[in-house]
């Protein structure tokens, strides 16, 4: 790539340093011309690498802010370009008249990730890795990140290689039997390609059967706190959260609007919504907010649905217990400091749901139902170490259309089919697979996916 391209790199604002970068041909030149080392030796004298105070300057040879530079050469950069990295004061005005000088000295203005667009161009990463940086930059909860880091590092992409080797010498063997008919080739008894192919199809479902999980850690769950008025449930939210969120007071109905937060429970990110109180009521305004609680929680993956320990099951809690039967969550009973709850077996009896004593007001329970709700949502491969999971939907779609050509590709070869028709089958599988890793997928996808990058990484 000829042309070189700049953008700011950090949140624009106010803030200790903000970092204008720069990649490309040119980036050596025009830094070059630009900045003015304390040192008086211009930046290339400097060795590669390293951090050289002084100053950027404008065409009149005036300051426009005090900054370290750092150059990197290629090819060992993250765009395996030239690259350079300029760290000035945080200032809104500092950063842009920066970018400004640089686009006036040649360099053009970085498309969203175009830097980790040009990383997989030139063969730095491949489209999974490069998807992971996202990941790892947009991660909410330790799990996820070293879930991202592990993609970074090339563990999916070295397992879609070995599958997709295996597809590779089933389809060399076909194809050489087809265009070469007159050599003596050794064919592949349908009992060992049959074999391969069951191989390719189980490692393919290992990696489905994984998403899971890994989708859950990655985007986290959709999870409603439901219940009555004045029930407590912005109180739980508050709790969760262990700050002041929501607005609690003892009037009934004071929730109007859904409110949503991330938390992290043993690593796991959960969006819970405080939803407005489900009853009957005739204020107009109350009546939308109900209305909104019911589509959150039809919506919902998760559900917490909150008792009054102090007062009997009324029609709204039931009607509540049976919109709820058939979603996965908890039945939490509040308000159990007083007395002893007598209607815990008419509540398990009306829902499938697990049912958890708490008493938000003297915090008691709360640690238990955080290890209740974990339990609830979680499965064996979450605790382990190993984060080697499938959590991107576009490579879920993808290992699941490789799946099914190979289950069609085992279908036909046990109806003996031709091989050349087995061979439409491999290929199929072959392609979807090398989408994952860049290696198949044209340049609209790379535009689709990139574009979701912030600008400047």
């Amino acid at each position: 790539m000829e042309d070189t391209i700049a953008a700011i790199s950090t949140p624009v604002g106010f803030s200790g340093i903000g970092i204008v970068r720069m990649s490309g041909t040119m980036s050596l030149s025009i830094i070059d011309e630009i900045f003015q080392a304390k040192s008086g030796k211009s930046v290339m004298n400097h060795p590669n690498r390293s951090m050289v105070y002084g100053h950027i300057v404008d065409q009149e040879g005036s300051i426009v802010d005090e900054v370290l530079v750092s150059v990197m050469k290629a090819p060992h950069t993250y765009t395996k370009e030239d690259i350079v990295e300029i760290n000035c004061h945080g200032g809104i005005v500092s950063v842009r008249k920066i970018l400004e000088i640089l686009t006036e000295k040649g360099a053009r203005l970085a498309e969203p990730g175009e830097f980790t667009k040009r990383a997989f161009l030139n063969g730095r990463l491949d489209l999974s890795q490069a998807e992971a940086v996202i990941d790892v930059i947009n991660a909410k909860t330790d799990k996820s990140l070293k879930m991202s880091v592990k993609q970074l590092e090339g563990n999916l992409s070295k397992k879609i290689r070995e599958i997709r080797h295996v597809l590779v010498e089933i389809l060399a063997y076909i194809e050489a039997g087809i265009d070469y008919p007159e050599y003596d080739i050794e064919e592949l008894t349908q009992e060992v390609m049959e074999s391969r192919i069951q191989e390719a199809k189980k490692a393919v479902d290992g990696l489905i059967d994984s998403s899971k999980s890994g989708k859950i850690i990655r985007e986290g769950i959709k999870t409603a706190i439901v219940g009555r008025p004045n029930v407590g449930k912005s109180s739980l939210l508050n709790t969760l959260l262990g700050e002041e969120r929501a607005i609690v007071t003892e009037i009934e109905g004071t929730t109007r609007d859904s409110i949503e937060e991330f938390i992290s429970i043993r690593g796991i990110p959960l969006k819970i919504i405080d939803t407005a109180g489900i009853r009957e009521t005739e204020n107009i305004i109350e009546k939308i907010g109900i209305t909104k609680t019911k589509e959150i929680l039809n919506e919902s993956d998760f559900v917490l649905l909150l008792l009054d320990g102090q007062r009997n099951l009324e029609e709204d809690d039931k009607a509540l217990l049976e919109l709820a039967k058939d979603k996965k969550g908890l039945a939490i009973i509040n308000k159990v400091e007083k007395n002893q709850v007598l209607f815990q077996k008419d509540v398990e009896k009306k829902t499938h749901m697990e049912v958890a004593e708490i008493s938000i007001l003297e915090q008691k329970g709360i640690d238990k139902l955080r290890e209740r709700i974990y339990e609830t949502i979680s499965d064996a491969s979450m605790d382990g170490e190993s984060y080697d999971m499938v959590s991107n939907i576009r490579h879920i779609q993808l290992l699941k259309e490789a799946s099914k050509a190979l289950k069609e590709g085992l279908e036909g070869l046990k109806r003996g089919i031709p091989v050349e028709m087995l061979s439409v089958d491999m290929k199929n599988a072959w392609e979807s697979l090398g989408k994952i890793t860049g290696e198949t997928v044209g340049e609209a996808l790379l535009d689709e996916i990139f574009g979701k990058f912030c600008i400047g990484k």
